[in-house]
């Protein structure tokens, strides 16, 4: 095995670019391998079991708060922005609390 230390420049230099050239060889190589299973995994459709999309969690149902008198039918959970009804309600006098869906216990 040659010493390095002793090389002349012009042989290190060419030795530097034969390297880099089986380097990048290699590289280019693995990559198309690499890309090659990716697709086929994303053909298969086992992608989405190995994390590699994310899966939204489903969200539960939210109960409705809030109720505008003059219109039943438009409610409010109390998340998010208020509603125009809710404001222009507030801006009339009325508190939040008016608007409050009430629990059935008559029933």
């Amino acid at each position: 095995m040659p010493s390095f230390q002793t090389m002349p420049i012009d042989e290190l230099w060419a030795l530097h670019e034969e390297i880099g050239e089986l380097l990048a060889d290699k590289l280019a190589r693995e990559k198309h391998v690499l890309e090659q299973r990716l697709a086929q995994l994303r053909a298969n459709g086992k992608a989405e079991g190995n994390g590699l999309k994310a899966v939204r969690r489903p969200y539960p149902k939210v109960v409705q708060k809030y109720q505008n008198p003059a219109n039943p039918t438009e409610t409010w959970s109390g998340r998010g922005r208020q509603p125009r009804w809710l404001v222009t309600q507030l801006k009339s006098g009325k508190r939040i609390d008016d608007l409050r869906i009430r629990a059935r216990d008559s029933l």
